[in-house]
């Protein structure tokens, strides 16, 4: 991966956070920072996912790609907020 993928997954992946946080069930009640992370992480993982499997070199927007990542986010916040919502019960 090169320097502009590197940067172009860290926009996608502030892009993907929120995007998985709307997409995500129920209310999420955590930090904005930690919605970013989950998205940024989210960006890399279905990157290499899409790539992977094959479908991710394609000429124009990669559709798939960009639906494993968020996806892959929602799924990201939604554990994100399970267990930062455990963290701040027990306090």
């Amino acid at each position: 991966m090169t320097v502009t993928g590197i940067i172009s997954a860290i926009v996608i992946g502030l892009i993907l956070g929120l995007l998985g946080k709307l997409f995500a069930p129920g209310r999420q009640s955590i930090p904005i920072w930690l919605t970013i992370v989950v998205g940024i992480i989210a960006a890399f993982v279905g990157t290499a996912i899409a790539r992977g499997l094959g479908y991710a070199d394609t000429k124009g927007i990669d559709w798939l790609e960009i639906i494993t990542q968020v996806a892959l986010a929602a799924i990201g916040v939604s554990i994100a907020a399970g267990l930062y919502g455990r963290k701040g019960i027990s306090r």
